[in-house]
């Protein structure tokens, strides 16, 4: 008897039983008082998660149409952007860029490596006229399994008037982002991740210097656009209808983020970071990112001499009903992808990680059975000492 599923995904992610039952509610007017309580409850405590007194708005969308959103509010056709990518998603906000008419420039990391705030800095110094509109970053690459270091870059870009945009649909409260502190202008995300939630809802935060840069827009927008949005919050409202069972959803999952409290938050993504590449490594298996950028929210393993990693997650499914995602693109059957954000509990790790073990053994890999389990378990005992 398998049970219930493992859903070890960079996203989406398990939602909590809380979660789950406070979207089994009746529906509601949502250009009533009641809803309009809640869109106020939840945009503010979303902009606490991001750490911003800017405006927010929620569309009913996956994290992509928020990067949509992003680009066709606060760039207009043929503004010269500078697209840092590490992996698929950097690829991805290029594209939409792209696609919208602006002249994109990518800049390219190898993947498995964080970007270089020294040679974006390099990059930004050579713009002397102030030509680059803006700078599109992922903040967290879950095609890669790398953070890149967003406070660092941006300092590193010093007082360039540029655009900073930020896609932290997979990286918001699990690594480190302080909107305002840090000077970031826009920036994006989605309730599928740490929020522990469904797929469905997505936030654009941005703030007085990206306001600007959108009353001087000239792109096309109607489902995106921020001033119809901003036009309809004054009054609770959303410009069109809103997946309200998701609002019901989003209102306790931020109980439950509040409850815990937000540096914890942060604090016990990078134990699982720390404990499950530590298991990893015990069990002879090499992760694809460096220690120094590797993801607080999944970690991508590099699948033995011989073993599909597609094969690894065939069998990992078929014996123990454990999902794990597999590579993208160059990295498809190279590496398996084993998530731990949001809603993932200590146990889940060390059930997984004895799972592996097992399929591991079966596929014909020399390994100690235990001993990743173990390493886990060491390290869970020394945390709490």
């Amino acid at each position: 008897m398998k049970g219930e599923q493992y859903l070890l995904l960079p996203g989406p992610t398990p939602v909590p039983d809380r979660v789950a039952r406070a979207m089994n509610r009746a529906m509601i007017n949502h250009r009533g008082p009641e809803f309009q309580e809640i869109l106020v409850s939840v945009t503010e405590g979303v902009k606490r998660v991001y750490g911003t007194e800017s405006k927010l708005l929620i569309y009913p969308s996956s994290g992509t149409g928020a990067m949509e959103a992003a680009v066709v509010n606060f760039l207009s056709p043929g503004d010269n952007v500078l697209a840092v990518s590490i992996g698929v998603f950097g690829d991805r906000f290029a594209q939409i860029a792209e696609e919208f008419g602006a002249q994109v420039e990518k800049m390219d990391f190898p993947w498995g490596e964080a970007a270089d705030p020294e040679k974006i800095k390099e990059r930004l110094e050579q713009d002397k006229n102030h030509e680059i509109k803006a700078v599109l970053l992922t903040h967290n690459e879950t095609s890669t399994g790398v953070s890149n270091d967003v406070k660092a870059i941006k300092e590193a870009a010093g007082d360039h008037p540029a655009l900073f945009i930020v896609d932290a649909v997979s990286g918001l409260s699990v690594v480190e982002l302080k909107m305002d502190e840090w000077g970031i202008d826009v920036v994006v995300s989605g309730s599928q991740k740490a929020f522990m939630m469904p797929p469905g809802l997505s936030f654009l935060g941005f703030n007085d210097k990206a306001m600007t840069a959108y009353e001087n827009n000239s792109n096309c927008k109607f489902y995106w656009d921020i001033g119809a949005g901003l036009e309809y919050l004054e009054k609770g409202q959303n410009p069109f209808t809103p997946a309200i069972s998701l609002y019901y959803g989003l209102e306790e999952a931020l109980k439950m983020m509040f409850e815990e409290g937000l540096e914890e938050i942060l604090q016990r993504h990078n134990n699982y970071r720390r404990m499950v590449r530590a298991a990893i490594r015990e069990m002879g298996l090499k992760t694809l990112a460096a220690d120094g950028c590797a993801s607080p929210a999944l970690t991508s393993v590099i699948a033995p001499e011989g073993i599909g990693a597609n094969k690894i997650r065939k069998m990992m499914q078929e014996e123990f009903d454990i999902v794990l995602a597999g590579g993208q693109k160059t990295l498809d059957d190279v590496i398996f992808r084993l998530g731990h954000l949001g809603y993932v509990r200590q146990l889940d790790l060390i059930s997984v990680l004895a799972g592996l073990e097992t399929v591991l053994f079966k596929a014909g890999y020399h390994i100690e059975l235990g001993s990743g389990v173990k390493k886990a378990q060491e390290f869970l005992i020394d945390m709490h000492e």
